[in-house]
Formats: C-alpha cells, structure tokens, sequence
C-alpha cells in the first residue's frame, strides 16, 4: 500500500497563474453546507500540475466555467478507491435539464477506467448534484500501481457564458477481500415494492450537504421544504439490510398550477456514489416520490450494471438527497412545503466480508447499533462487524463523517464503467 503525502493547501497547482483556477474566492452563494475540514485545492488545467488527493479527506475546489478540472491519484495495485464531485451552482444559476458534471478516472496514458455523469432533470432546477469516479480492481484497465487522474468538467452546457461553480471532492478507499468472493451479484432478492411506514411522524430538519447530512432510522420523519433547496439525510444500512425510501411533498396553501419535476428524491451510497432517484411534478395536492425498490446489501452487488444494484455494494450511511425545485416557488408561493419521508429497514444485520485490511476513512463501511445520530465522525471500528437489527432503533454509521477526516493512504481503483444516465450512476 503506498503512502500519501500531505498536499499543501497553498502550494501551488500550476506554473503559471492563469492556468488554474483560483482557490481563495469559491464560485458561489450556495446555501451547500462544505465539510468543516475541506482542504482548499486549486483545479488544474491539465496533468502536470494536478494536486493529490488523499482518501479519508474531503477538498473545496472550483470548476472552471469552461474546460476541465484535474486532480492527482496515488494507487496501490490491491485496493479499491472512489472519488466523489459534488457540484454546486449558484442558486440563481440557468441551467438546462441536460447540463451537469461528469468525472471520469484516468492512467497515466490518458485510457478510462470509469465515467460518470449527472445532469440537473427536467425541472432545471440548480442544486448540489454528485458524480463520481472508480478504479476497482480485477478488471482487465487500469490495474497496476502508479499515478492516476481525477478529471472534472460540465456536462451539456448550452451557455455560452457560464459561471463558474464550487466543488466538494470526497476520496475513500475499500480494502479487498481476505479471501476471494463472488463474481456475480445476487439473481434472487425480493423486488416487491415495500409498504411505506405509518408510524406517527417525527420532526427532523435536515441538513445542507453531505458532511452534516441528519441521522435517520426507519420510521416517518417531518421537515419543511422551501424552492430551490436541497436537504440531507443519512440512514445507517448494515450488510443484508434492504432499505426502502419514500418522500412526501404536502399540500399548497396558495396559488395553482403544475411544476413538473417538482421533487427529487436521489439516494447515494457511502462513497456518494448515484444509487436511484426519483422525481415527480406538483399541482398543488400531496406527491409521493418513492425509490423502486433496492436489493440487500451485498458485496457481490457491484458485479451488476445496473445503478441501483451495484450501488447497494458497501454497509455504512446511505445518503437521502431531497430537492424541491424553484419552478415550484413560481406557482405556489416561497412556502415552505411540508416534507415527509417514510424510511423503512427490512431484514436483519448479516456478518459483513472479511476485509484483508482497514478502510480508509476506517469504519466508513461498518454499522453500530445504538448511535446517538452525533452526526459527522461518530464512533470507529473495525470493518465487517454485525450492527442493528432494522427493528426501527437508531442506528449510526461508524465514521458516517469520515470522509474528511485523518491522513491516510489512497489506494485502488478498478475498472467501474459508468453510463452516463439523468442521474448519472456507476454500473459495476
């Protein structure tokens, strides 16, 4: 395994100055909520000059309004890594349904080991949006030890002036296997569409980005909503677990009329990594938003190429991200909206897979029963231990905030060719 080291937040990226973008003014006003301990990094405009990113850190950085955005891997030849984009655009931004972010992951002799591309959707709404990036190892790409590259850029643009925007980037590292595992995800999981929970609705406000994204269980959960705003939530998913989500979009109080693409539910995995999503429009009466439904999760689900089974591929924190598009506020009023989401954990927790080492962050993929929902850094242990039992309890991932924290290693990536999709997903 090699060795990172520490990247200097204000060493500089490039040898010129207007090759890079700059580091000390970041592209927008975004009510985004950036990890506390994100590291400032320059984007580079092409190879030479690109920063490392380390696994275990999360980093602010800026995509240029034109061009592309470069970044510095490390890998050893036996782990797994992933890297996370999270776009984000002036809330006053123009964007089209086919604009986004794509990431893409590159060797030293320019071929892909992955791509992945998410756009905005129909409702052309701006908001935090993730891609990310993989180097899996096993496949026939990308396999041996060295340099690789992180490349960033905008998907679909149709202005000819864009803005620049701000990016949060997210690396972690998986372990391989003690022994070897399945090559085949799992034929047979119960894909009947799961009955929403009626328990009696609790109030939890959710958060304004990854890193302080609210702790959830199963159960029903209340929040206000307004236009235009993005909220974050985290559900603890152990090894065998199937997770169902559901969100609500409550009744106007005012005004009349249809927005379409009105709610957005996206679900990301541990790594940030696209799952599923699903969007619905808005005449003013109550909307549903539910996810099809998930298999457990499993190891073996990152042999599959579809997004939201080989999503399901780690236990930790499942990120729940809920967006009420500003052509609602047009119609309907500035709100806010009532929000509720019906989470539901079916199955009991299995032993997780025998890694041959520790995560990077550690504990990122391990589930602990009992959490207090401390939010970002709570608790850390070792990988492939059992947690809760989906009764309904509170249960919080191990490191759910590790993403950011420590000075660690970066490790493999595999072969992980995405297709690019509204939502942009990684297949396995």
């Amino acid at each position: 395994m090699l060795t990172s080291a520490p990247v200097s937040a204000s060493a500089p990226l490039s040898r010129s100055a207007p090759a890079s973008a700059s580091v000390s003014g970041f592209a927008s006003a975004s009510s985004y909520a950036f990890s506390e301990d994100a590291r400032p990094v320059p984007a580079a405009t092409g190879t030479t000059d690109a920063v490392r990113l380390e696994p275990g850190r999360t980093y602010r950085s800026t995509l240029p309004a034109g061009g592309k955005a470069y970044y510095r891997l490390v890998l050893d030849a036996t782990s797994n890594a992933y890297v996370s984009a999270t776009a984000v655009p002036d809330p006053d931004a123009s964007v089209s349904a086919i604009e986004g972010i794509e990431v893409s992951v590159q060797d030293a002799d320019g071929r892909s080991c992955s791509t992945d591309t998410t756009t905005f959707g129909a409702a052309r709404s701006p908001h935090p949006i993730a891609a990310g990036g993989a180097r899996e190892v096993g496949g026939t790409r990308c396999q041996g030890a060295g340099t690789y590259y992180v490349v960033v850029e905008r998907a679909g643009t149709t202005d000819s002036a864009p803005a620049a925007w701000d990016l949060e980037l997210a690396a972690v590292a998986e372990p391989g296997l003690a022994q070897a595992g399945a090559t085949k995800a799992p034929e047979a999981w119960d894909s009947a569409t799961p009955a929403p929970p009626t328990d009696e609705p609790e109030r939890r406000p959710g958060g304004a980005g990854f890193a302080s994204a609210t702790d959830l269980g199963q159960g029903v959960w209340t929040d206000d909503i307004a236009p235009g705003q993005t909220l974050f939530y985290k559900v603890p998913v152990d090894w065998g677990q199937q997770l169902s989500a559901t969100g609500e979009l409550g009744t106007a109080t005012a005004g009349s009329g249809y927005a379409g693409s009105a709610l957005d539910v996206s679900l990301y995995n541990p790594v940030r990594a696209f799952v599923a999503d699903k969007s619905v429009g808005y005449d003013g009466k109550q909307r549903t938003a539910a996810l099809a439904p998930l298999p457990p999760v499993d190891h073996a689900n990152r042999h599959s190429f579809t997004d939201r089974v080989s999503g399901m591929r780690f236990a930790g924190s499942y990120y729940l991200a809920v967006h009420l598009s500003a052509e609602v506020a047009e119609e309907f009023g500035d709100g806010p909206f009532g929000l509720t989401l019906r989470v539901g954990l079916k199955g009991a927790a299995q032993e997780g897979p025998a890694y041959a080492g520790q995560s990077v962050p550690e504990g990122i993929f391990q589930v602990r029963e009992g959490g207090s929902g401390g939010g970002p850094g709570a608790g850390a242990g070792a990988e492939g231990e059992a947690g809760g039992d989906g009764d309904g309890g509170t249960m919080t991932a191990v490191a759910v905030g590790g993403i950011g924290a420590g000075t660690v290693i970066l490790v493999g990536l595999g072969v992980w060719t995405a297709v690019a999709r509204r939502r942009g997903g990684l297949a396995g």
